[in-house]
């Protein structure tokens, strides 16, 4: 009897422990996102008792090419917009606001944008925070701190040359991709978004 018992209470174990590892993948983009959301007015206590300083840094996530390949690899059902843009990109900076209106109105959907600055990490303090402020952006701001860009840039789509503005829409679980090298509106935004959210 205790031979059964101890079997029951491992193979309870091992499925608990199975299941916590396959959401993990996701969690940790989730935890990705919603840190780099996290914004607190300077001065205000912040929930875990971080120094407001510290979690105002958080407003532009500094990434390495492995945070982005763990997105593009995910298989999560979420649609992922993954636009890559520099605060001394005019054309990029026209599209924010379309990102934007469209996090808000998707906000009930399993939308997640994610706007991933192309500028110099020597940037980020003096540029790119401040930038985000003054353009009060809500999305995930990650700063992708790769300067060998030959690298990656085929990795995240193969006919992209390397030119800003881009914009990538993917659903990895439903092996669905969509890239643009070019500025979007909001129509086009939503009408490309269309493809992925409805079934």
């Amino acid at each position: 009897m205790k031979k059964l018992l101890t079997v029951c209470l491992m193979l309870f174990t091992l499925a608990g422990y199975s299941q916590s590892t396959v959401s993990t993948s996701e969690d940790s983009l989730v935890a990705l996102e919603t840190d780099s959301l996290a914004k607190v007015p300077a001065g205000q206590p912040t929930p875990n008792g971080q120094d407001s300083a510290l979690v105002e840094k958080t407003l532009v996530k500094e990434v390495k090419w492995p945070t982005l390949d763990t997105l593009l690899h995910t298989e999560s059902d979420t649609t992922y917009i993954l636009n890559f843009w520099a605060t001394w990109c005019r054309p990029c900076v026209a599209e924010l606001p379309h990102f934007e209106e469209l996090n808000k109105n998707y906000a009930r959907h399993k939308v997640r944008i994610i706007l991933v600055s192309m500028d110099f990490v020597r940037d980020i303090e003096d540029r790119v925070i401040p930038f985000v402020k003054r353009m009060k952006l809500d999305n995930t701001v990650w700063l992708l701190n790769e300067p060998d860009a030959n690298s990656w840039i085929e990795k995240v789509d193969t006919s992209w040359s390397g030119a800003l503005p881009a914009t990538l829409i993917l659903n990895p679980s439903r092996t669905k991709r969509a890239f643009f090298e070019k500025a979007l509106d909001y129509d086009t935004l939503v009408r490309e978004l269309s493809y992925f959210t409805e079934y």
